[in-house]
């Protein structure tokens, strides 16, 4: 008892020390660090239109407005709490360009900045309605339960039924830029994190700026009580989908070598049994016209191969189903203008001996790339598959698909796109087409477009080069790999001995 009772006044302490440095911050000090570290996309007034602006998704904060959106106060209550400014600017904002400052300036110097931050609206005094999380209501099987009832009544229609965000509305903040539902499948991309009393702060008192309304204003007609509000905070959490996590030094997509016919349809259930590997998708920015505003932000990679085909699975979630002449995606886009969905991998035409690979950036002329590129269809015309030759970014070639064997067939289903591309693991035009190899380490690239986000051509998400690895079944490694290497040793042990023999 005397240890708790010790460690509450150590957090007791602490608590009204950083209470203190926030009434104490420095304005005059958090204008030279701020002019220093944040003018760049926040601009020198505060506006949010800094010379990176035009580049960033989503846009600074405009800290005129006085609008903050992850705030621990009442919807009702204009002012946020300083420690809600203070967090965000030592944590940063993952799936942003708003990066965390703690490791650069002082803990004194951040709350010098939120003194001088909130001088941009004239925020003065301390709020007064706070978001009450005494009556939290633990995550059970029953809470979640409740909350997967509720959440589809109330929730669905912006963040789908599945919460991947393809609720199928067109969303637009207070500063006329696009805006999409969170992705709660995807707990690494929250702007704070995925702790139900994080996720029952935003249902409470909404998202400032943004059409994610409180559901504790009375005025509401979708309101919620406190306990139905940590109902559905609960069911969000329990969205998170572990198997979408992109581990750091994960690099490799490990192919499963099979013994009969690989799984055709990208709903077979057989590719449970290969193992997933995730990777980031940045927006291209190496060649024009460069892409600054992705919506797509993760892909992952499975792969089968047997004697004589290898088939790779491409799984990405896309809010929308981009399906040019359909009304439904019309409607959803920025413009009213539709592109084709697509994805592309991207291989050397020939594998390196050694650890140079190709310019990722569709190859050059000495070490030229070999690309296939599924694209989603149009009302009037089916999905196809493209197989490309390329030795820069405006130099491709098409090739006939079909020659070479390469098939795709791509299935939309509640916010996620699923992408079977097959090949026979050689071909007859061997300077042109990838030689798949069992037991080598390939380079292996991928791109996504999302034609409702406005993506065609060179706008589009990617990747760097990874790996792609045919597995050898394991009897080989378990079992002949010992016997190579013993082999060796002994022939090594022989040779010893016969060079004793002659010195002898």
């Amino acid at each position: 008892m005397k240890i708790k009772n010790s460690i509450l006044v150590v957090l007791a302490i602490l608590m009204v020390s950083s209470t203190a440095m926030a009434a104490q911050g420095d304005k005059e000090n958090g204008k030279k660090i701020y002019e220093k570290r944040c003018v760049w996309c926040h601009s020198k007034d505060g506006t949010g239109n800094g010379p990176a602006a035009p580049f960033l998704n989503p846009p600074p904060r405009d800290f005129t407005s006085g609008m903050y959106k992850f705030k621990t106060t009442q919807f009702d209550e204009i002012l946020p709490n300083d420690e809600n400014i203070f967090r965000m600017i030592a944590d940063g904002m993952p799936d942003s360009s708003m990066p965390g400052w703690k490791d650069i300036l002082k803990e004194k110097e951040m709350w010098d900045l939120v003194a001088f931050i909130k001088t941009f609206a004239g925020l003065e005094g301390k709020p007064k309605k706070q978001i009450d999380f005494s009556k939290q209501v633990k995550s059970s099987k029953e809470s979640i339960e409740r909350g997967k009832k509720l959440f589809i009544d109330r929730c669905s229609e912006c963040h789908g039924e599945e919460g991947r965000g393809d609720g199928g509305k067109k969303l637009k903040d207070d500063w006329e830029a696009r805006t999409w539902p969170r992705n709660l499948s995807k707990p690494w991309s929250f702007r704070v994190n995925n702790d139900p009393k994080e996720i029952f702060a935003r249902i409470t008192a909404g998202i400032a700026g943004t059409q994610m309304p409180s559901f504790a204003d009375p005025a509401s007609k979708k309101k919620l009580s406190d306990e139905e509000r940590w109902d559905v905070a609960n069911y969000a959490a329990s969205l998170a989908d572990a198997s979408k996590t992109i581990k750091e030094g994960s690099t490799v997509v490990k192919a499963k070598r099979v013994s009969g016919s690989l799984p055709e349809k990208a709903d077979d259930p057989k590719w449970q049994e290969a193992e997933p590997t995730n990777f980031y998708l940045i927006p291209q920015i190496i060649a024009k016209e460069r892409f600054f505003t992705p919506s797509n932000n993760s892909i992952r990679a499975r792969a089968f191969y047997n004697d004589k085909e290898i088939a790779i699975l491409l799984e990405w979630d896309d809010r929308t189903k981009s399906i040019p002449g359909d009304e439904k995606a019309a409607e959803v886009s920025l413009d009213g203008q539709v592109f084709e969905d697509g994805a592309a991998m991207q291989f050397p035409v020939t594998i390196p001996e050694e650890m140079e690979k190709p310019y990722f950036g569709m190859g050059d002329a000495a070490k030229p790339v070999n690309m296939w590129y599924w694209k989603s269809g149009t009302k009037d015309a089916p999905q196809a598959v493209k197989l490309l030759n390329a030795t820069g970014f405006d130099k491709k070639e098409e090739r006939n698909a079909a020659k070479a064997g390469l098939k795709a067939e791509g299935v939309y289903n509640k916010g996620t796109w699923r992408v079977v591309m097959k090949r026979p693991i050689t071909t007859s035009e061997k300077d042109k087409d990838i030689q798949f190899v069992e037991g080598k380490f390939i380079p292996l690239a991928f791109a996504v477009w999302d034609g409702t986000n406005s993506e065609k051509g060179s706008k589009h998400t990617m990747t760097t080069w990874y790996w792609l690895f045919l597995k050898p079944e394991a009897g080989v490694y378990v079992y002949a790999m010992p016997v190579i290497v013993a082999l060796l040793v002994l022939g090594g042990c022989i040779l010893t001995a016969r060079n004793s023999q002659k010195k002898g």
